[in-house]
């Protein structure tokens, strides 16, 4: 009954993301007030029954109910309940569920808070909410219902997938999912700032909290995934350039320039063309990274489904929004921008240099994620495209970005100040002395390693941004720039996550049987032995490790093999010791005799500081939302007016 009870509230929302779309616009056609003013209502119902659908749907979930198929391919009596409730968005029908229910979460909140702002505009931006809700809605209902029945009645579920038997992936997607579906909200801004004719730069000042606030979002869940992917498959802890893990960079790229157009669109009213474009963008990366995960057709070792025709219904949702919006775009954008002068070494200047940095990296990702699909729906044979591609195009544009971030800071609005310019250029000194100070001292505790000249370089440049956010007034520090500071710290100590994990790590793999040990980088990794251990859906394979350096005992150390019976799978949990300045890392391998197993040991440095940096940028995001809404609210108005 609860199954049948979620579908109708499905049914039902379906009805009122059709009239959420249909109404208003038939009020702003007849000049209605009223029929305007359906628009909160649908909006709010919508919300209220795509809550009830996934609530039904994660009851199903918790009470063992096998006779609904999505819930027995997904789950287990044996399964622990929080991870029978995670299994909810485990797998296509219900993560496209909770996108629908994300999208009605976001659709709700902009109509709470436009009840201050110009009823047709927003009820012309609800109205374009609306028909994406329906399109996804339709979506659910004909290609991915997750409440349907099966008969005879299976005794057992078929599990969880392992790989999202963990926290960490547990929160990843709807963060992601949150971040995606954001982006909604200010491309149907956008649509109706068009559509109605008035394009200017107060559509910066009332989309920004909304990008801010999508990018936050977009930012967590990246860096979780990092995260989940480090300890659980084994990842280097940063990019992987897997086509999944793609598809959530190309709109945060997109995201983040965006969010720096919007600047420069609201103080100095230019760059409305890039605006509106990023902003359109963001959301049709959006939707296409949604394709790419959920069509199966790119290979991914987190691509959740191989369904031909839902990938099909998918990409004609992307093509039909994206080719709305650009033709709305060509039809109906018509700016009036004034004449603003501004010299070559000035903010704007800077702030163009990145949004185009930050083009031609997204370009890139697209253009290296879906070159290999092309040559093989081409009949031109098989390809893929790997690190070496992306690693030789991001290199040189990161050099660029961190250049042109710490002239930013060394910059004013429209002329170039001499005495900040010089404050600032001075801190290369100490940040070049630092780099190599740091470089030298990881570069002595194995031999194995190298100096790297273009790591010396990039690590120059990050400690160069951080110095040069930190060099400030900090009398004068508000909310606002405090957002601006925390951002542009995160992504100077990413980098040097990246850049010392990425050239300084130590790896070897070995051997062992118990009693056996092996030196990396200073450290004695000494294996004990194993045990045999029972979860509570499967068995494991624990080794015992103990951790000494200069024969003295730091930690003990415990990887582990686990073999999931009902899904037939096998999957390693690393041991991790994490330090500031460095992890000790293991991976237990194969079995190779009766007290023998193979083992990958790892000295990865400076890796915490590439999370750090990713936390910092999404705090920074949500500060300057804080901020905005401040200010918004001081001056008696909240988005608009």
């Amino acid at each position: 009954m609860i199954p049948e009870l979620g579908f109708i509230a499905l049914l039902i929302a379906l009805l009122s993301s059709f009239l959420l779309t249909l109404i208003p616009l038939v009020g702003m056609i007849k000049r209605n007030t009223n029929l305007l003013s359906y628009a909160w209502n649908f909006s709010y119902l919508f919300a209220i029954f795509s809550t009830i659908s996934i609530a039904c749907l994660a009851y199903s979930f918790s009470v063992n109910d096998f006779s609904v198929e999505y819930v027995a391919a997904h789950s287990n009596s044996q399964l622990p309940l929080f991870f029978k409730i995670a299994a909810t968005w485990g797998g296509h029908e219900g993560s496209m569920l909770f996108w629908l229910f994300s999208l009605s979460l976001w659709t709700a909140a902009f109509a709470f808070f436009s009840r201050k702002i110009d009823p047709v505009f927003s009820a012309r931006t609800l109205s374009i909410l609306g028909f994406i809700c329906l399109s996804f809605a339709i979506f659910i209902l004909f290609f991915s219902n997750p409440f349907i029945r099966q008969f005879p009645l299976p005794p057992e579920g078929r599990d969880l997938n392992p790989m999202l038997q963990d926290i960490g992936l547990i929160i990843h997607p709807p963060l992601l999912y949150l971040g995606y579906v954001g982006f909604a909200v200010n491309f149907a801004m956008t649509l109706s700032a068009m559509l109605g004719g008035h394009v200017d730069a107060a559509i910066a000042r009332w989309t920004r909290i909304w990008v801010l606030l999508s990018w936050f979002f977009l930012t967590l869940g990246i860096m979780l995934g990092a995260w989940w992917a480090y300890y659980e498959l084994g990842w280097g802890g940063w990019w992987f350039w897997d086509p999944v893990e793609n598809a959530s960079l190309m709109p945060w790229l997109i995201g983040l320039a965006l969010l720096h157009s919007l600047i420069v669109t609201e103080q100095r009213g230019i760059f409305s063309y890039w605006t509106i474009l990023f902003s359109l963008f963001a959301f049709a990366f959006s939707l296409l990274g949604t394709f790419i995960v959920r069509s199966g057709v790119l290979t991914s070792v987190h691509a959740f489904a191989v369904d031909g025709e839902r990938g099909t219904a998918l990409l004609l949702i992307f093509f039909l929004l994206t080719a709305l919006a650009l033709t709305v775009f060509a039809l109906k954008v018509n700016l009036r921008q004034s004449a603003v002068r501004f010299s070559v070494f000035s903010k704007e200047s800077f702030l163009l240099l990145a949004n185009v940095v930050l083009t031609i990296a997204t370009v890139s990702v697209f253009l290296g994620t879906f070159y290999p699909m092309v040559f093989s729906a081409m009949g031109w044979g098989s390809i893929s495209v790997g690190a070496p591609y992306f690693n030789s195009i991001f290199v040189p544009l990161l050099l660029i970005m961190l250049i042109a971030m710490v002239f930013v800071l060394a910059t004013k609005w429209q002329k170039m100040n001499r005495t900040l310019l010089r404050q600032k250029s001075i801190l290369l000194i100490p940040a070049l002395l630092i780099a190599y100070l740091i470089i030298h001292f990881t570069v002595r505790q194995d031999e194995s390693l190298r100096f790297h000249f273009s790591a010396f370089v990039l690590l120059s440049l990050a400690i160069w941004l951080l110095l040069a956010t930190l060099w400030i007034n900090w009398r004068k520090i508000g909310l606002r720039r405090s957002g601006m500071i925390l951002a542009h710290c995160g992504v100077a100590l990413a980098v040097v996550g990246a850049v010392m994990s990425g050239y300084f790590g130590s790896e070897i793999g070995v051997r062992l049987a118990s009693q056996q040990s092996q030196m990396l980088n200073g450290y004695e990794f000494r294996y004990i032995g194993f045990t045999n251990e029972l979860g509570p859906n499967f068995t494991s394979e624990k080794a015992h490790f103990e951790i000494y350096k200069n024969n003295q005992k730091l930690t003990a150390l415990y990887p582990e093999r686990r073999y999931y019976e009902v899904r037939t799978m096998n999957m390693s949990e690393v041991g991790i010791q994490w330090g500031v300045l460095g992890d000790i890392y293991i991976v237990m391998g194969d079995k190779l005799a009766p007290n023998e197993f193979s083992f990958r040991l790892h000295y990865k440095p400076f890796i915490r500081w590439l999370w750090l940096g990713g936390i910092l940028m999404a705090l920074g995001a949500l500060v300057a939302a804080v901020s905005l809404v401040q200010r918004k609210k001081h001056h008696g108005v909240f988005i608009g007016n």
